[in-house]
């Protein structure tokens, strides 16, 4: 079952800062997001606002390396996933990835479709659209 938990309106590249501050007072918990837009859209770009939120100095899309780990200035782990290249669920056993999900960690993931059968639950899904005007970001929470 899906819910829509959220949606934001980001009219520039200037007010992503104001959308991650918002959005880490609605999600001040760690848990894992399934990042979803199309090439372009804007993922990695938001999520890297969130982390800059989050007092991470410098974070970068994890496109050749499937993850990134970084560590709140509150000394909370984040993981970064970019799973465009895998092709296979695999691929993403071997890295690991069901013990990253396991951890008390903000978990985002970039092209989860290859990991849907072991999502974790509950979990958020976290959809981009980027229109002519401006960027639609929803979160949703998935419990089934």
């Amino acid at each position: 079952m899906s819910k829509l938990i959220r949606e934001y309106w980001i009219e520039s590249i200037e007010s992503l800062d104001s959308f991650a501050s918002q959005w880490l007072i609605d999600f001040p918990t760690p848990a894992v997001f399934a990042v979803e837009g199309t090439m372009g859209a804007g993922k990695t770009t938001t999520i890297n606002a969130i982390c800059k939120a989050m007092g991470i100095e410098e974070s970068s899309s994890p496109t050749f390396s499937l993850v990134n780990e970084y560590e709140t200035n509150k000394k909370v782990k984040v993981y970064h996933f970019d799973l465009y290249r895998l092709e296979s669920l695999r691929e993403a056993l071997d890295i690991g990835i069901e013990e990253y999900l396991e951890t008390a960690a903000y978990s985002f993931i970039e092209w989860p479709e290859i990991i849907q059968p072991i999502m974790p639950l509950p979990h958020y899904r976290m959809t981009i659209e980027d229109t002519e005007q401006n960027r639609v970001i929803r979160v949703f929470l998935i419990e089934n």
